[in-house]
């Protein structure tokens, strides 16, 4: 208790910082890679794509990230047997913290793209098992994050995978693609406003304290899926269809309209994003300074200060600004070669999966879910349109996330311990 009162400015500005450096672990692989399917498939240019995560990321963290905040960060460590020594969960909050960000600036750094959920639960499955005890470990609940490492790709895969075979023969293999897109179009538009807005009024509106009843969800959903749609109709019609442009690429005037719904994609994507995996940032930040600003009392939850919201929202925007482009490039054209109309099956197959998954309880990642959705729509294509070896490496990162994070963080902890104590 002590330790805490006398090192409380210290303890906090170092949640401060590992949170900031975390946050941009976070934006430059996870929001570079809910950014790749745009980017890859040309319907935004990098710039364009930075801009509409900085707004609507940083939106979405503010808005609807606000989550009551586990100390116990989602029930992995129970801290019932810490006693009298509540600065071990700070030592570990910050060496997770720490450990989680390291290993993403290690991951960005190849080109990998994993899990930041998964990184900050290693780190935390591992100052929980060496520095509180094994039994401290809910290992049902690493079982089943471990689950959903199979279940949360295969299931955003096989949608990716349907939606291409349905824009395949609904628009594609037709005779006039570009008047069968403008037809279609408008109702898969529909269909992104309606599955984002339920990602945010499933996800995102329960970290303000806000449940509606599911048949409210799903009537607000269909009401904002309509004015995506109106709007969606109105870009469609401003479009201009040079006869040149298909001479070059006979679907080029088709994907223009593609084009117009992977806007909308991006820009849900980024606000769902924002307002679900910040809390993997700021979660821990908020658990410090909870337990420091009480002199050491572990509160079962504790409200996230409108600050560390911001601090996480930023630190996201920054990452993506400074280091998404190495990421991007493994998820937009790494895996399989994408263009508009195979991009959307794929960020729509990530964001369903994860609306379905929000209502199942099920935990899964964002980036094992897109990263599966573009495997689906390179299979729907054939194998031979998928890289294999970038999905091997791919693959490798994921297996290694948990153990590399724990590893870091107990290193950590043992040093903030022998600072401290």
């Amino acid at each position: 208790m002590d330790i805490l009162v006398a090192n409380s400015t210290v303890l906090i500005g170092m949640a401060v910082v590992f949170g900031l450096f975390m946050a941009w672990g976070i934006g430059a692989n996870d929001v570079a890679n809910a950014m790749g399917t745009s980017v890859g498939s040309r319907a935004l240019t990098f710039k364009q794509a930075v801009i509409i995560a900085a707004i609507f990321e940083l939106a979405g963290a503010i808005l609807a990230g606000g989550e009551v905040t586990n100390t116990i960060r989602k029930g992995i460590v129970d801290v019932s047997s810490l006693g009298d020594t509540p600065e071990l969960l700070v030592y570990g909050m910050l060496a997770s913290l720490l450990a989680a960000g390291i290993w993403l600036m290690v991951a960005t750094r190849m080109g990998w793209p994993v899990s930041t959920t998964h990184s900050i639960v290693g780190a935390i499955v591992g100052f929980g098992a060496v520095g509180i005890g094994m039994e401290a470990v809910q290992w049902s609940k690493v079982g089943t994050i471990a689950m959903s490492w199979v279940t949360s790709p295969l299931m955003a895969g096989a949608i990716a995978f349907a939606l291409f075979r349905s824009i395949q023969k609904l628009v594609i293999d037709t005779e006039d693609p570009i008047a069968m897109a403008k037809k279609y179009v408008p109702f898969y538009i529909f269909l992104v406003g309606f599955i984002m807005a339920m990602v945010t009024l499933l996800k995102g509106l329960k970290h303000v304290g806000v449940k509606l009843p599911f048949e409210q969800d799903i009537l607000y959903a269909a009401i904002i899926g309509a004015v995506f749609s109106l709007i969606g109709i109105v870009m469609i019609r401003r479009l201009k269809f040079p006869p040149k442009a298909d001479k070059q690429f006979h679907y080029a005037n088709m994907e223009k309209i593609f084009g117009v719904l992977m806007i909308f994609t991006a820009i849900a994507m980024a606000f769902a994003h924002g307002s679900n995996d910040v809390a993997n940032a700021i979660g821990p930040v908020a658990a410090v300074v909870s337990i420091v600003g009480s002199a050491g009392a572990i509160a079962a939850k504790s409200a996230t200060p409108v600050w560390i919201l911001i601090l996480g929202g930023a630190g996201i925007v920054f990452g993506m600004v400074t280091y998404g482009h190495k990421v991007i490039a493994t998820v937009g054209s790494g895996i399989t070669e994408l263009t508009p109309s195979r991009g959307f099956p794929a960020t729509l197959g990530a964001a369903a999966t994860v609306v379905i998954a929000s209502g199942t309880g099920l935990p899964i990642s964002t980036t094992h879910t897109l990263v599966g959705a573009v495997l689906g729509v390179g299979l729907a294509r054939g194998i031979g349109a998928l890289n294999v070896s970038v999905i091997q490496t791919i693959f490798m990162s994921w297996i290694i996330t948990l153990p590399a994070g724990a590893i870091l963080s107990i290193f950590f902890f043992f040093t903030f311990k022998g600072m401290f104590s």
